[in-house]
């Protein structure tokens, strides 16, 4: 049976993408398309098709198409972002790069790596692992997300107190803009003081500026051995005055989380960890050298002991820093545990504010009724903050959702900001009119007008006051 058609493409715009891409690469029966509508946020739309290029010039010739019938397209690595940023709106294209995923070249001498834009983070880690490398961003989702998605959003993970987010460990991209020109944009090298610097703003821009078709990253050696510590406090400014000290020494620790009272109650009651009650619990992990690593954990424990430490444990060796771990790895099934759904943001905020936000987080819970558990990527100033509520509870979610506002109104007043790592998508785009004040904003848009004229890469994302919000 021939594949239905999209009612959302027209015709022509159709036998031009099939021209580009044969039949095997156009999916455009509902039962295909369904299944790219969606993203980790649990918002969907219906793609008005679906390409699945397999080079450059192949997406190139798409996103010129699709620029010369004025019709809007989402770049898609595997749906992991939570904020809604690849689902599709207004019918637009999909352009899936599950086929572009081929690592080029691994340089160890240069300390690069090229790649395609649909490889799995994991499995690149794995790549260069045996030539003594990594790729520093490790959030959640590194098993199964990709390196464009992760250059999308500029993400992070625990690594990035020590090694930064994906903004500083990318070297160079070629991306294809909304006319369709191929566009290259940094290089191989480490330093470069030559014209703009196009590469750090594309990341983090979610695909509304162009699509990557090719990245040049930064690698890091993995290290020879690390250690943890598992800190535990009798409150949270307790344990925030710990992070500060920690972030004041000479020390650098390689990871830093941390977890309210809340969330230690989770993973120990409903998680089964193997925890004490506390008030608040640091995680903290050195890497580096095995003969320096005694003085750097010495260093950590003595910076990180102060007022209202009630216990520290040290790992003497792998299966021991597993062990540690196991509390924060038995959190997030916990609280799957606890109500159907979640609003989970990713705010930050400056290290010494941690305080006042978990604070301000408890008087909204209070205030609304429900329950909500912070922890995060604490070196960083970089806080979850979970809302658990019933979906399907209508007033229940609006309660969760006057939550929402009042914990961005809070990040905001603390001179934070609405995201660290998750972006902006569909799910925050309304608050960027708080967040930025108007000739800001009005700059942001005009450098999209450049880089996409005809508006139609990933509308109604990451800026305001756009049409198409889904």
């Amino acid at each position: 049976m021939p594949a239905m058609h999209s009612p959302d493409l027209p015709g022509p715009l159709l036998r031009r993408l099939r021209e580009i891409l044969g039949e095997d690469a156009l999916l455009t029966a509902a039962g295909e398309r369904v299944a790219y509508g969606f993203d980790n946020s649990r918002r969907q739309g219906m793609p008005g098709a679906v390409a699945l290029p397999t080079a450059r010039d192949q997406v190139q010739a798409i996103v010129a198409a699709c620029h010369a019938h004025r019709h809007p397209l989402v770049g898609r690595g595997r749906g992991t972002n939570t904020t809604g940023a690849s689902v599709p709106v207004e019918g637009a294209l999909v352009v899936a790069f599950e086929r572009m995923d081929r690592i080029v070249s691994i340089a160890p001498a240069d300390r690069l790596a090229v790649v395609e834009p649909g490889v799995l983070n994991g499995r690149l880690q794995d790549a260069l692992a045996g030539h003594g490398f990594f790729w520093p961003p490790d959030p959640t989702s590194a098993p199964y997300c990709t390196v464009a998605g992760n250059i999308a959003t500029n993400a992070g993970g625990p690594r990035a107190v020590k090694y930064g987010a994906t903004r500083d460990s990318v070297l160079g991209l070629q991306l294809v803009t909304g006319t369709g020109e191929l566009v290259r944009c940094g290089g191989p090298t480490t330093k470069s003081s030559t014209g703009y610097d196009f590469t750090r703003f594309v990341i983090g821009s979610e695909g509304t500026l162009g699509l990557v078709v090719e990245a040049t990253l930064k690698l890091s050696p993995r290290p020879a051995a690390r250690r943890a510590l598992r800190l535990l406090y009798a409150d949270v400014p307790s344990a925030a005055a710990a992070v500060s000290r920690l972030m004041a020494q000479p020390v650098v620790p390689s990871m830093l989380e941390f977890m309210d009272g809340d969330c230690v109650r989770l993973a120990r009651e409903v998680g089964g960890a193997d925890l004490p009650a506390a008030g608040a619990l640091l995680m903290v992990e050195a890497d580096g050298e095995s003969d320096t690593l005694d003085g750097q954990v010495q260093a950590l424990l003595r910076a990180a002991t102060g007022p209202g430490l009630v216990a520290a444990e040290a790992a003497p060796d792998e299966a021991a820093r597993e062990r540690l771990w196991a509390a924060r790895k038995a959190l997030s099934p916990a609280l799957r545990t606890i109500a159907p759904g979640k609003i989970n943001e990713d705010v930050v905020v400056p290290v010494s504010r941690i305080p006042d936000l978990v604070a301000a987080v408890r008087a909204l819970a209070n205030r609304h009724r429900l329950t909500i558990v912070c922890f995060g990527h604490a070196g960083n100033g970089n806080l979850h903050t979970n809302i658990l509520y019933d979906s399907a509870d209508a007033a229940e979610s609006e309660r969760a959702n006057a939550a929402m506002h009042g914990i961005f109104d809070a990040v905001l007043s603390m001179d934070g900001t609405l995201s660290g790592e998750h972006g902006i998508g569909l799910a925050k785009r309304d608050f960027m009119a708080r967040a930025f004040d108007p000739p800001t904003l009005a700059l942001m848009r005009a450098v999209k007008d450049r880089f996409d004229p005809a508006g139609i890469l990933n509308p109604g994302k990451l800026l305001p006051g756009e049409a198409g919000t889904g």
